[in-house]
């Protein structure tokens, strides 16, 4: 990802009206990034998905009003299993890009396995999770802050299916392949990976935000300082 910034900075600060520069340009190519369509879709999937995201993010912290009740959700509780289930998730995707780098290829195929296994689970631990806050009185109409949880994570949870959807094409590709042929998927077990990766980063953007941005969370803060 640095090579590819830098690259892009580079490229940036080019000056194509001078000769040296005209010359360089003449005999390009036409490619400007060494990255493979999968990785540039992802990227795509990037730029859309943050300013989705982001929207979210301001709306929910210019519309909840003071005084709504967030206790619920800063107790120990499933959401804290579902976040270490997505560590999981991309601490087995680093293992096999790892593995990719190293062209050893034998435990590819069992850690793809172990993703897929992980994510449905998350989403399963998810839909429990709703059914938990619906039972303790906690609905979508029940306050801002509640809402915005619900409409967030059906959003990430749409994202995670679409992830899991490319994670079968690639994983059902990768399981009939001889082990000496798994390196010929290397681009799209990575862009898989990048997705992942980026879902980890946002989960965790909200995860802080609705512990950070909530009255009762402030009200705590104060009450230490006090």
């Amino acid at each position: 990802m640095s090579g590819i910034l830098k690259k892009l900075f580079s490229t940036l600060l080019q000056k194509p009206w001078e000769k040296e520069q005209m010359a360089i340009d003449t005999s390009h190519t036409g490619k400007t990034f060494n990255i493979s369509e999968q990785k540039s879709a992802v990227i795509i999937i990037f730029g859309i998905a943050t300013v989705l995201f982001s929207l979210i993010f301001t709306a929910y912290i210019y519309s909840i009003p003071p005084g709504q009740d967030t206790m619920y959700l800063l107790k120990p509780n499933l959401l804290w299993l579902n976040t270490t289930v997505l560590f999981f998730v991309s601490y087995f995707f680093y293992k096999i890009t790892k593995d990719l780098e190293r062209k050893e290829t034998s435990k590819i195929k069992k850690n793809l396995i172990i993703v897929g296994g992980l994510s449905y689970l998350f989403l399963f631990g998810q839909i429990i999770f709703w059914m938990q806050l619906m039972k303790s009185g906690n609905f979508v109409t029940t306050n801002t802050y509640f809402s915005s949880f619900y409409v967030f994570t059906t959003l990430h949870g749409l994202h995670l299916l679409g992830g899991l959807f490319f994670w079968g094409k690639v994983s059902s590709r990768v399981l009939k392949l001889e082990h000496s042929k798994i390196l010929d998927q290397e681009k799209s077990i990575t862009a898989l990976s990048w997705y992942w990766t980026f879902l980890l980063i946002v989960w965790l953007a909200f995860f802080l935000m609705i512990y950070i941005f909530n009255d009762a969370f402030i009200e705590w803060c104060k009450s230490i300082i006090e």
